[in-house]
């Protein structure tokens, strides 16, 4: 059977779904992170970081330049992070960046 959405119901073949969404709540994990300014300011990254520069999963594009954007092999395909976003390395190690501004709401420093 195939799915469509249509508004604000999901539509099944011929049957609608009228079960109400779900509220979630992010589990408090703790993950690493660095904002990343993508300048000759940038004088201490993280291990993991300078790691996976060595290994090519983070590479960059335009370096030398003021457009740099870093490159992150991540499981869904290559993500960019812009100068100013904050790079993560999540529970499993995988590596991804963040807008600057979500970061912020969603995570807090802790020592």
């Amino acid at each position: 059977m195939v799915g469509s959405w249509s508004g604000s119901r999901a539509v099944v073949g011929h049957h609608v779904n009228n079960n109400k969404t779900m509220k979630y709540r992010k589990k408090p994990i703790v993950i690493e992170a660095f904002k990343w300014t993508g300048g000759p300011d940038q004088t201490d990254d993280p291990v993991w970081a300078v790691e996976a520069i060595k290994a090519g999963s983070i590479r960059f594009e335009n370096s030398g330049t003021p457009n740099v954007v870093m490159l992150i092999n991540t499981l869904e395909g290559t993500m960019r992070g812009n100068q100013g976003d904050y790079i993560i390395q999540g529970v499993k190690g995988e590596l991804y960046p963040c807008k600057s501004e979500i970061f912020e709401m969603t995570y807090e420093k802790i020592d």
